[in-house]
């Protein structure tokens, strides 16, 4: 059977096509899955850029997409026909002692593979096998917003972390701070919107953009970076227990740090991928940091449990805010038009594989 697939050569501009793909098999023991939606991310991007990104080891092309909503095609192995699933996209190197533990999010080697990224085959094609230890199921009543299981489980692990910093110590977590109106600043929003503390999400766009709409239709507050800078916003907005960096901006995560409560803990997820040299004041590092009892960190990626409470928690807010998550997608698109997902730069994109 000849199917067809996104790939590109990692490392090579320009190289990302619709193409037929040799090898279609369903091994023994694997739930075969048929891709409904993959979401885009900056990730898809920068590997289309040449930017980013590591080819199978056979050399050949590599098949793209990690964010994946699909339906299971053949009863067995847990999962019956007609399943709506995702599934993980980092995966054990098997040997140090994150992986073994279940945590291949944490890898110690750095050797992991990843779907569609890094050594492994992704999700953008008609049909594949998976490990249905990898499988994770999307409930019915979710249908289409399943595809951000994938970004909220990005989310769920860096929320995880960060609450263990902070409780390293007497800590209180009442004002967050999410900087960046993205897919994942977007969940982030929602995310802590749902455990009820009061959010502050910062971004170009300007008040009243569908972004600010959205921000403000789950109960936080929006404030548009445009016009001035967020370094200078501590003034008005005061200081945060949590903030998230999401922009993918290295000069914005610098300012994040800037508005953090004594005690506060800054997660950043966003990737600046330019190769650029920035000034730290010194201040921020010796003083707001040191003397304030502060912590930066870096968080990327998922365990298991984290894409179970991602899943949950997007069916929370689907329930609460039933017709906002949905408009976290501004475009789907066939496979063959992956050129104008790629462009899009609302607030989240897929490539609609099969329409049910």
């Amino acid at each position: 059977m000849t199917i067809l697939g996104l790939v590109t050569s990692p490392g090579r501009p320009g190289t990302t096509r619709v193409a037929e793909l040799p090898d279609t098999r369903v091994l023994e023991g694997e739930v075969p899955v048929r891709p409904l939606e993959i979401g885009v991310c900056g990730t898809d991007r920068e590997i289309a850029a040449g930017i980013f990104g590591v080819g199978p080891p056979d050399g050949g092309e590599l098949v793209l997409g990690h964010e994946l909503l699909g339906v299971v095609e053949r009863d067995g192995n847990g999962f019956t026909r007609g399943d709506l699933v995702t599934a993980t996209v980092r995966r054990s190197c098997r040997r140090c002692r994150a992986c073994l533990e279940g945590s291949p999010d944490s890898c110690l080697t750095g050797d992991y593979d990843e779907r569609g990224i890094t050594r492994l085959h992704g999700f953008a094609r008609e049909v594949f096998g998976e490990d249905p230890g990898e499988l994770i199921a999307i409930p019915g009543s979710l249908g289409r917003v399943g595809v951000l299981a994938e970004p909220a489980s990005v989310c769920e692990r860096a929320l995880r972390h960060a609450r263990t910093i902070g409780d390293r110590q007497p800590w209180e977590l009442g004002r967050a701070l999410v900087v960046g109106a993205g897919t994942i600043g977007m969940l982030a929003t929602y995310r802590l919107r749902l455990e009820g503390l009061d959010v502050w999400t910062a971004a170009l766009e300007p008040a009243g953009d569908v972004r600010a709409q959205l921000v403000e239709a789950c109960g936080a507050h929006y404030v548009s970076t445009s016009q001035e800078p967020l370094g200078s916003l501590g003034g008005e907005l005061g200081t945060f227990d949590l903030v998230v960096e999401a922009t993918g901006d290295a000069e914005a995560a610098v300012d994040a740090i800037g508005l953090l409560a004594r005690s506060g803990v800054c997660c950043l997820l966003g990737i600046d991928p330019r190769d650029r040299t920035l000034g730290v004041p010194g201040s921020l590092l010796s003083l707001d940091v040191v003397i304030g009892n502060r912590v930066v960190f870096g968080s990327v990626n998922a365990r298991r449990d984290d894409w179970g409470a991602a899943v949950e928690a997007l069916e929370e807010a689907r329930t609460r805010w039933p017709d906002a998550l949905g408009a976290f997608v501004g475009m789907r698109a066939p496979l063959d038009r992956f050129q104008q997902a790629f462009d899009h730069r609302g607030i989240k994109a897929t490539l609609v594989l099969s329409e049910a």
